[in-house]
């Protein structure tokens, strides 16, 4: 864990550097070590830049400069409508709740129920937690900002948010990556299912993909985070992400934004590749099924996870693979909504619908506490 540190903060340093060196300038200096979340006179929160004055960054969750039509539209219902701020504040706490509720309730069944003690529960009850990880680093701030209009979040926490969000996606990608070859195991191999897809097998599988996510991500966070930042003071999010805060940089990003597509490779791209493989395969073993019944049994089973797949990787691609500065603000902010609070509510409710293993076990631990 030392060394994969050590090489993201070399790495980095090499970035800026090379940066420096190609604008003539001295040494990038560190950021300074504060950033407030602080609403102007409007209602959704801002946060606040590094070098302001009185150190402090400002973030709205909606538009603080609008520009365009579509903008100008949510940034006056926010201005002459007081019971929307309630309303996003009771929406956004709902799904929180339920978020929090239906993961734990995943964690809970199958760590306690013996019928589902098999790999495809097991990588979804590691993909609930990741869900988990991801709804509590994002919304609490969220709705704190909203009900308060403002809040103040220390730099060290938004470059920690902006890590442990980075390593929650990754650990996604992983153990999607996972349960794809779980399903192609299942479909294309069954006869050999169950000495491959061991016990001892799927822990190596959990392990790996946890380290991979938390040794991928050091290197574009620690660049961005030794970025120059100048006067610009508004980050045109709702939390701390990577390219909004590299807008504050008045430093030359360019490197920077190239060594992160570099990184999103083989942590988004590689097994998003793996996973359509994967799907390839399961496809073309579906299709020589003679049956019906064989041929809709057989895509059930992938059904689930090829919907949360679809999700997450086209949320996740448009954000970080390709993103484009033409893009709506409004598009952004939509996206970035969708997978960091609404797909962990959804993930759990695809799972359980389509599982009756899920269903049964619930209903008998049910019973056992009606007892």
């Amino acid at each position: 864990m030392k060394t994969a540190f050590l090489i993201a903060v070399t790495s980095a340093r090499r970035v800026v550097e090379i940066q420096a060196l190609l604008r003539k300038e001295p040494y990038l200096k560190v950021l300074q070590d504060k950033v407030v979340l602080r609403l102007p006179e409007k209602f959704l929160p801002k946060v606040v830049s590094m070098y302001h004055a009185s150190k402090e960054v400002v973030l709205p969750v909606f538009f603080p400069n609008p520009v365009t039509e579509e903008e100008k539209k949510w940034h006056n219902l926010n201005l002459h409508h007081g019971n929307f701020k309630i309303l996003v504040f009771s929406v956004i706490l709902l799904i929180h709740i339920l978020t929090i509720y239906e993961n734990s309730l995943v964690i809970t069944l199958v760590t306690i129920s013996q019928d589902l003690h098999s790999p495809m529960f097991f990588f979804l009850q590691q993909l609930s937690l990741s869900d988990l990880l991801q709804s509590m680093l994002i919304v609490p701030i969220l709705l704190k900002t909203v009900m308060n209009e403002g809040a103040k979040i220390s730099f060290t926490g938004c470059i920690a948010q902006l890590y442990l969000l980075g390593v929650s996606e990754a650990l996604q990608c992983f153990l999607l990556t996972v349960m794809s070859y779980d399903r192609y195991l299942a479909i294309c191999n069954p006869l050999r299912y169950c000495s491959i897809m061991n016990h001892r097998f799927c822990a190596k599988l959990i392990v790996l993909s946890w380290l991979l996510s938390i040794c991928f991500i050091p290197v574009s966070v620690v660049s961005a985070a030794i970025q120059e930042f100048c006067n610009k003071n508004t980050i045109n999010h709702f939390f701390c992400d990577y390219f909004p805060l590299l807008e504050l940089s008045c430093s030359d990003t360019f490197l920077t934004q190239i060594l992160a597509m570099t990184v999103s490779i083989p942590a988004i791209m590689f097994p998003f590749l793996l996973i359509i493989g994967s799907y390839s395969c399961i496809a073309h073993e579906i299709l020589k099924i003679v049956s019906n019944i064989g041929r809709q049994k057989a895509f059930s089973t992938c059904s689930s996870h090829l919907t949360v797949v679809s999700i997450f990787y086209g949320t996740l691609i448009g954000i970080y693979v390709v993103p484009t500065k033409n893009e709506s603000q409004t598009t952004k902010k939509v996206i970035s909504l969708l997978y960091t609070v609404v797909t962990p509510f959804i993930n759990p409710i695809i799972y359980s619908l389509k599982s009756a293993d899920m269903k049964n076990a619930l209903k008998n631990i049910t019973k056992v506490i009606n007892k």
